[in-house]
């Protein structure tokens, strides 16, 4: 057979069944998770398999979980004590009702992508005005351009245009709300939603300052607005409504998740703020135009990071 390429017109199926693998780059226990680095073709790619959860609220569905051929499969007695009894059993699945897995594919995966996704060691960084301009504002300009040629696709409609939820097309104030692809879209327990800013001259929260806090509550009520209309299911107090710092990409957007999805390091101290918060910050600072450049915050920095080794390591003297 031919060697493939990236630009190969292939089906996802056709080419998941070409992946060649590597070796295991990370895995969760808790999020059910694996990474795994392999080739397809002749060129880098990462699979990122996750089981995924029950579909709750799907009552009819999870009816016919403990029946015998409808939802278990098989079964096998692991150990019981008194009146408790622990086993291990197949599911009955089905890609379109109830998959068993979700997958994510980065082809062709760059050396980037693998340090990202490999197991690595977090450092705490407390990074001041100084350090921002010395040391982030130089790789956010390395990772803007091409590097997120991908966000303006989705701007411009040329790719998920059908995955949108919401859009506001105001090229200053508008965004475009749409599923994370962390989501199965079919459990509203772990709804997971980004929205992603028309302009382009917001990179991350160190670009905003209290001018822009009339367009940052307007994007809190829309969200709200937009979500719960598409979702009834979804009520304005059950969403978690955050940005990350330091984001996985140099874009302003924002994720919207029901507070009942374990989202795990996304999620936790030291990465993810709420966007209420950060107005508040914003409305207790005195000067119109001071804003985030001028503040100090603290966050989690994985060692494979090119930040973390061309960067902070070297800026704090650290080996």
């Amino acid at each position: 057979m031919a060697s493939l390429v990236p630009g190969d017109d292939l089906s996802s199926a056709e080419l998941i069944r070409q992946f060649q693998f590597t070796r295991i780059l990370n895995h969760d226990t808790r999020s059910k998770s694996i990474n795994i680095l392999g080739t397809i073709g002749s060129t880098p790619a990462i699979l990122i398999a996750e089981k995924t959860a029950f579909t709750a609220h799907d009552e009819a569905a999870m009816a016919k979980l403990p029946t015998v051929d409808s939802g278990i499969s098989s079964v096998r007695l692991l150990e019981r004590n008194d009146i408790y009894r622990w086993y291990m059993a197949t599911l009955v699945q089905d890609v379109e009702t109830s998959p068993g897995a979700k997958l994510s594919l980065i082809w062709p995966a760059t050396q980037t992508h693998i340090d990202k996704y490999a197991k690595q060691r977090r450092r705490v960084i407390r990074e001041t005005p100084e350090l921002y301009r010395n040391v982030l504002v130089p790789y956010i300009d390395k990772m803007r351009g091409d590097r997120i040629q991908w966000v303006y696709n989705i701007l411009s409609h040329k790719s998920e245009a059908d995955r949108i939820v919401y859009e506001n097309p105001d090229p200053r104030e508008g965004f475009i709300l749409l599923p994370d692809l962390k989501w199965d879209r079919t459990t509203m327990d772990s709804i997971y939603l980004v929205a992603i800013v028309h302009r382009r001259d917001i990179a991350s929260i160190r670009d905003l300052n209290k001018s822009q806090i009339p367009w940052l509550k307007s994007i809190y009520s829309e969200l709200i607005q937009a979500t719960t209309q598409a979702y009834p299911a979804i009520s304005a107090t059950q969403l978690r409504i955050y940005v990350h710092y330091l984001p996985s990409y140099y874009h302003f957007h924002v994720h919207v998740t029901n507070v009942e999805h374990d989202a795990g390091e996304g999620a936790a101290v030291g990465k993810a703020i709420m966007l209420s918060d950060l107005i508040a910050r914003l409305e207790e600072m005195s000067d119109q135009f001071y804003g985030f450049a001028n503040s100090t915050f603290t966050f989690l920095l994985g060692e494979n990071s090119d930040l973390w080794t061309n960067g902070y390591a070297r800026a704090l003297d650290i080996v």
